[in-house]
């Protein structure tokens, strides 16, 4: 573990170098200890922490707080997510409509990896894959891992538009687009459920830490629950699950 730079206003508490379920568990737990510890009225002048991959960047009022003080309130903390378990997180069963239109690519992944298509739909969807973070979009999850039959290299070719909700697979990582938006990731789906919603105390949906299972629905339900959801009659919480049930 090492401590970063980031000018007079930001550090970043970096685990590791690699993509690891282990290392995610030590950033997410860092980032739940100094949310909670900001709740409760302590570390002054924090703002706000974003976490990564392999670490975790703590943004804080240079006019409240001081770097060095931080790191001597944050040091107990450290050593305490040094040995935090993998796991945790909410658990969601998201339905996804793989293949036609909403999945242009399962052929081409099929053919790419050696597998059928429904074996490709089986493997995906049979994987429990841990959000590792969100970026490039608002509520974008970047989720691995992906199983090693299904790795390929981004596409050689983006697409200008993805549509939102596209379900998609990149080297060792899944993700949900959840806006069109353009995008260079083999297309296998589309889900129907909003990843991000202005509207929400918490607009993004998923968060690093969390656990998502995808589960195959016809094109016919797929646009029934994509109606519901639209007119406000169906909570996407409902897709939320304690791990005890999720097992």
């Amino acid at each position: 573990m090492r401590i970063l730079d980031l000018g007079d206003t930001a550090f970043t508490v970096e685990f590791g170098e690699a993509i690891d379920p282990a290392l995610q568990a030590r950033v997410n737990a860092l980032d739940v200890a100094i949310t909670r510890a900001v709740a409760g009225g302590a570390l002054a002048g924090v703002i706000e922490t974003v976490p990564t991959f392999r670490s975790l960047t703590v943004i804080y009022d240079p006019l409240q707080t001081r770097r060095a003080t931080l790191e001597a309130a944050l040091a107990g903390l450290i050593e305490a997510a040094d040995h935090a378990p993998a796991g945790g997180g909410r658990h969601w069963r998201l339905p996804a409509c793989y293949g036609g239109a909403f999945g242009p690519d399962l052929a081409e992944v099929a053919a790419a990896t050696g597998l059928d298509a429904e074996a490709v739909i089986a493997a995906h969807s049979a994987t429990e894959y841990v959000v590792y973070m969100l970026g490039f979009l608002p509520g974008f999850p970047f989720m691995g891992d992906l199983p090693a039959a299904l790795q390929l290299p981004r596409r050689s070719e983006p697409r200008v538009r993805v549509p939102g909700g596209s379900i998609a697979i990149a080297n060792g990582l899944t993700a949900i687009y959840p806006w069109e938006s353009p995008g260079g990731w083999h297309l296998l789906g589309r889900c129907p459920v909003p990843l991000f919603d202005a509207t929400r105390t918490a607009p993004a949906l998923l968060a690093a830490g969390d656990r998502v299972r995808f589960t195959p629905v016809s094109a016919e339900a797929f646009g029934h629950l994509q109606a519901e959801l639209a007119a406000g009659r169906c909570d996407p919480q409902q897709w939320c699950s304690p791990a005890a049930e999720d097992a």
